[in-house]
């Protein structure tokens, strides 16, 4: 196994951008105000972070210590298709309008299908809500396929310790910091089918990643990350889940010269932008 990927985690057919419905918009020394975005080199702690404690990457660094290994990102599930890539454009299809426990659900028994419920089920995976052991049970019943819920509770118990909480700069119970607002987010770019097979599909989700504590004096500032989850999944119940997957590092664009916005500016942008539903 390659140092930048972990297996055995959570986390039908081309290669395209998925489009996207929205779901609605939901004192001291500020580290953020007027800093200039680090070089690639300069933050390489930061993207350690987002590695080790994951958006997905959250759910996917911990429970790295887990890994059962010899899980090919590439390869699929049984004697499916190989997908070629494809324009970027939307499918058409209509999507969704069901949702299990606030996640979309009932997706199309196809490659579209099954892209959207990968591109649906890492922004869960990827959020802060993992953080709550009642939030993040519920989220493993609602993506996860019936046969993979109790390991990866078990797992993501041992791993969601003091000691891990205090490493993203969260109380030792998980619960943030008074004045500050832990920030966790993963946003799908695009999606790709690898393999396909009518009861099994494997889907590449490229994504981009949001961690830390937005609040004056942070020093664990948020930062973004890029990373592609590869998710296998299953045809259970009449609807697309999750049952293993792989990790890695990039693409990663070369960060441009924004400016890093203040603490309240990105604080007040979590509360007040909603998330998407993300239909192929």
């Amino acid at each position: 196994m390659s140092p930048d990927e972990r297996n055995d985690g959570l986390f039908g057919g081309s290669g395209e951008t998925r489009t996207r419905l929205p779901e609605g918009e939901g004192g001291g020394q500020d580290v953020y105000g007027g800093a200039r975005r680090s070089s690639r080199s300069s933050r390489s702690s930061s993207r350690s972070l987002v590695t080790v404690v994951g958006v997905v990457v959250l759910l996917i660094a911990a429970i790295a210590f887990a890994n059962r290994g010899g899980d090919d990102s590439s390869s699929g599930d049984g004697d499916g298709q190989k997908a070629g890539a494809a324009p970027t454009a939307p499918s058409g299809e209509k999507p969704v309008d069901g949702k299990t426990s606030g996640i979309a659900s009932g997706f199309a028994k196809s490659e579209q299908g099954a892209q959207s419920a990968a591109a649906n089920y890492v922004v869960p995976l990827g959020s802060a809500e993992m953080f709550s052991k009642p939030r993040r049970d519920e989220i493993l019943r609602a993506v996860m396929a019936p046969s993979s819920v109790n390991r990866f509770e078990a797992q993501l118990d041992k791993a969601y310790t003091a000691a891990f909480f205090k490493n993203v700069g969260l109380n030792d119970d998980g619960t943030t910091p008074n004045g500050y607002q832990f920030v966790s987010r993963t946003s799908p770019i695009g999606t790709k089918v690898t393999s396909y097979s009518g009861d099994q599909a494997t889907v590449e989700v490229w994504c981009s990643g949001l961690l830390g504590l937005a609040g004056e004096q942070s020093t664990k500032p948020v930062t973004n990350s890029w990373f592609t989850i590869t998710m296998k999944l299953a045809w259970t119940n009449g609807d697309w889940k999750a049952t293993t997957h792989t990790q890695k590092d990039g693409p990663a664009p070369v960060p441009g010269d924004d400016r890093a916005s203040g603490s309240d500016e990105i604080s007040k942008a979590v509360e007040g932008y909603g998330g998407f539903t993300y239909a192929r």
